[in-house]
């Protein structure tokens, strides 16, 4: 593994927009800031061809290993979590960008059990989650009470499972599409909800099951998404943030969080055999 004075190598799993945004930014800053390019995978090589160069481009994600990254950053989907990260951590520390993968107590515990086993360290990245850092030590102090997220996007933003949001119409306006735990809704939106996961990672004692959310389908939100957070303490402490992240129409990702993952990525240089916010 490499130390803080010597260049981390990273190795990206996903070419999505928020992957390529990755590549980009490593190969264009990462040199200053000691981060090198280890390799990129995608389901789909094809999509690699003449924007990664050949050689950094990894045919069979199984051989992983041979790259001998430091960290490794799944951007793709919650099933890559699922089928590789105890193998990631065995290896590298391991930036999850599908932390809703993490609503399966099963495999959250084993990948935790993995990090410490191993010495890794699980990041799971803020995203669009404003004052993830605070929660967590709200938490670690063991005075967090409960916590609500609400997500609001215009419905073409929306990747839902199942028959929920197929019947939208513009000019429909405001429609609520669950409320519940994060541990029931992960499954439902698992593409949607990565900051909701990462709420949830935050408020440890709480958990998917303790921490609620609600998504919301608002025909009015063509500029931007917004994420509300109410946070509550003991003795009538509580906290209500809302954030407006700018974003396309379709767009999964709010165009403020691409900076936020490339911000959470450089502090990936190891915090031990652990799970850690970023």
């Amino acid at each position: 593994m490499a130390t803080d004075s010597s260049s981390l190598r990273i190795g990206v799993v996903g070419f999505g927009h928020l992957g390529q945004y990755l590549v980009e930014r490593i190969n264009k800053d990462g040199p200053a800031l000691g981060l090198t390019l280890g390799f990129v995978w995608n389901r789909n090589s094809g999509k690699l061809s003449g924007l990664v160069p050949s050689e950094l481009i990894l045919g069979d994600l199984s051989s992983f290993a041979e790259r001998r990254c430091d960290v490794i950053v799944e951007v793709c989907h919650p099933q890559i979590v699922k089928e590789f990260g105890l193998q990631f951590l065995s290896q590298s520390h391991f930036m999850v960008g599908s932390p809703s993968a993490l609503a399966d107590p099963d495999l959250n515990q084993k990948l935790s059990q993995a990090a410490q086993k191993y010495g890794r360290t699980l990041y799971v990245p803020s995203g669009a989650l404003w004052g993830g850092q605070d929660i967590q030590r709200l938490n670690d102090s063991g005075k967090i009470k409960a916590l609500f997220i609400r997500m609001s996007k215009h419905p073409s933003c929306f990747r839902l499972t199942g028959d929920v949001l197929t019947d939208w119409t513009e000019g429909e306006g405001r429609r609520v599409l669950f409320r519940g735990s994060i541990a029931e809704l992960c499954p439902l939106a698992p593409n949607n909800v990565n900051t909701m996961a990462a709420a949830a990672v935050a408020a440890g004692t709480l958990g998917f099951t303790g921490v609620q959310g609600e998504i919301v389908s608002d025909t009015a939100l063509r500029d931007y998404h917004v994420v509300e957070v109410e946070v509550t303490g003991p003795d009538g402490f509580s906290v209500h943030t809302v954030r407006r992240n700018p974003a396309k129409l379709g767009a999964v990702t709010g165009s403020a969080t691409y900076s936020s993952f490339w911000n959470s990525l450089l502090i990936c240089k190891g915090h031990g055999g652990r799970v850690y916010l970023c």
